[in-house]
């Protein structure tokens, strides 16, 4: 096939989040072309010395397109960018049309809808983290929110969903909320975000420890609840040490509002001593970090695609992990991890305390928190996924409607 993955930010590589959604579409396409497909990216041009085009691998080219500042521009602000993109897709589509558009991000979404328009290409849609207005994108489990109320932009969401060929969900759960949308469930597929299992692996070079249990949590710090009930846990775990990943740079990190609050609470709790703040991880230097660790703890409910947790499986660092979205999916409760709902930091203090007392468990939540990342979770796999995922699409699509 002749694949077009749209997404306007592919190539914002942001240095506050090792687990940035723009790197792996650029991964996607790469699978899918090792697959023998012919895959072009169109992200936007984010730096003055990029060029139109760039070649990845044979038959994968990224194409750079001229629609706002030549800058790093975040996902959630580039609306005013839109059109200029979509005329871009529109004018190169009437030339060399491809067999399908996956786009990926709700923006994306309206710009592949609008190039594609009297063009008969087929649209499918991925939604990410970011959301109208900026606004999170995901309900929390139980949230009554009304269409168009309390959370902006979701029924436009919601049309755009409707009016793609097809929806892939990344998680189980984000699967039922589009089907609340009143998309047909035959029109949604579920196929996770991977994860690269030769960069992330339990061999290799840890990063140094200084004798304590390891507990890692990853933030991006824009606001301080993410990590906030990890903190209030570690009183309840004598001697282990809380390392929080993430954010700004560390020279910038004391001009973060979430890492004061933070570095507050942790003095007031009397843990300051065992929290520590590492700033931005660069990539390369993730899987060192996550072998580091005896658990990775989560309790955000909003990582759209549970990238940190599935990292750390791949190394064989167990997760404990909210009972919902990406974590529901990839951890296997009391088999790869452990699910403990937010807002209970006492619960979740036991079920550290009980995991870091058992070694053994501990070694054995690791082993089998590998073995699923690799059998479930592969790039080469998910790519799999995706391809039938786009033949089911294209086999109800009817020639003359782009969606």
């Amino acid at each position: 096939m002749r694949i077009a993955l749209v997404a306007p930010h592919a190539t914002a590589i942001s240095p506050q989040s090792p687990a940035e959604e723009g790197t792996g579409v650029v991964t996607l396409a790469r699978t899918l072309g090792r697959l023998g497909h012919k895959v072009t990216v169109y992200a936007r041009k984010d730096a003055p010395a990029q060029p139109r085009k760039q070649t990845l691998d044979p038959g994968v080219i990224v194409e750079h397109v001229p629609a706002g500042p030549p800058a790093p521009v975040p996902a959630d602000q580039l609306k005013p960018h839109i059109r200029e993109f979509s005329d871009y897709l529109a004018a190169r589509w009437r030339r060399n049309p491809p067999d399908l558009a996956h786009a990926h991000f709700w923006l994306s979404g309206l710009a592949a809808l609008a190039g594609a328009r009297g063009r008969d290409v087929p649209v499918v849609q991925t939604f990410g983290a970011a959301a109208p207005d900026g606004q999170s994108e995901r309900l929390r489990p139980g949230q009554k929110v009304r269409l168009g109320e309390t959370l902006p932009g979701v029924r436009l969401k919601a049309s755009l969903a409707r009016n793609v060929l097809g929806v892939l969900a990344r998680t189980s759960q984000e699967m039922q909320e589009v089907a609340a949308w009143g998309v047909p469930r035959t029109a949604i597929s579920v196929v996770p975000w991977g994860v690269d299992t030769e960069q992330f692996v339990p061999e290799g070079p840890a990063a140094r420890r200084n004798g304590r249990p390891r507990l890692l949590t990853v933030s991006h710090l824009g606001t301080p609840a993410e990590a906030d009930p990890v903190v209030r846990a570690l009183v309840e775990v004598p001697d282990a040490e809380l390392v929080i990943a993430g954010g700004p740079r560390h020279a910038e990190l004391d001009d973060n509002r979430a890492h004061r609050i933070l570095a507050k609470l942790a003095a007031e709790l009397g843990v300051a001593d065992r929290v520590s703040f590492t700033g931005a991880v660069r990539m390369r230097d993730l899987p060192a970090l996550l072998r580091s660790a005896d658990l990775l703890v989560s309790q955000a409910w909003e990582e759209p695609h549970g990238t940190i947790a599935l990292q750390a499986m791949a190394c064989g660092t167990p997760v404990i992990g909210p009972p919902g979205g990406s974590y529901q999916d990839a951890v296997i409760d009391g088999t790869t991890g452990l699910l403990v709902p937010p807002g209970q930091p006492a619960l979740l203090a036991r079920r550290i305390r009980a995991l870091l007392a058992s070694p053994a468990q501990l070694q054995a939540f690791g082993v089998a928190a590998a073995d699923r990342a690799r059998a479930r979770y592969s790039w080469d796999r998910v790519g799999e996924e995706t391809v039938r995922a786009y033949e089911r699409c294209l086999s109800a699509h009817v020639p003359g409607h782009a969606a």
